[in-house]
C-alpha cells in the first residue's frame, strides 16, 4: 500500500485527484506496476490510476491477465476499474477509503455480485482509509 500512497500523493502534487494504485506480485512482493491518477494530463477519462497501473503491469509481464497479483488503491475502484479488474484476472484488490459516490465494488453498482462478473477477486477494504481520505479530503478542501 505504501506504494500505492505515494503514487497518490504525486498525483495530488499534480493537481490529479490524489488516488494510487500499485500491482503487487504477493510472491515475492516486487511492486509489477504502480500510478496515480492522469486524466488532466493525459486529457483522458480513463486514464486512472488503477487502469495505468494495469495497463503498466500487463505490458511488462507481456500478458493481459494478471492471475495472481494483487492490485492495491488508495479510493475504492470505480465501476469502469472494477471490469478492468475482473478482465485482468486480478487475485486481490486492496482499497483504503470507500466511495460510497463513485464506488463499483462495495457501493453502487457492486461489479463483482454479478452473475455475470467474469472473474470475482477477494476484496479488502478500509486499509488505510483514514489516510485516503485525509488525502482526498484536503485536495478537495483546497479547491473550494
Amino acid at each position: 500500500m505504501r506504494a500505492a500512497f505515494a503514487q497518490a500523493e504525486a498525483a495530488g502534487a499534480r493537481g490529479e485527484v490524489p488516488v494510487g494504485a500499485a500491482i503487487v506480485d504477493p510472491a515475492t512482493r516486487e511492486v509489477i506496476a504502480a500510478d496515480g491518477n492522469r486524466t488532466l494530463e493525459l486529457k483522458d477519462p480513463t486514464a486512472h490510476a488503477e487502469m495505468l497501473a494495469i495497463r503498466a503491469a500487463a505490458a511488462k509481464l507481456g500478458s493481459e491477465r494478471l492471475a495472481g497479483h494483487d492490485l492495491y488503491v488508495t479510493l475504492e475502484p470505480c465501476p469502469m476499474c472494477a471490469g478492468a479488474i475482473s478482465f485482468a484476472r486480478i487475485a486481490r484488490v486492496y482499497y483504503g477509503a470507500e466511495d460510497p459516490k463513485g464506488g463499483g465494488v462495495d457501493h453502487g453498482p457492486r461489479v463483482f455480485s454479478h452473475p455475470t462478473c467474469h472473474h470475482v477477486p477477494e476484496v479488502y477494504g478500509g486499509i488505510g482509509a483514514l489516510r485516503a481520505a485525509d488525502l482526498l479530503r484536503s485536495f478537495f478542501s483546497g479547491k473550494r
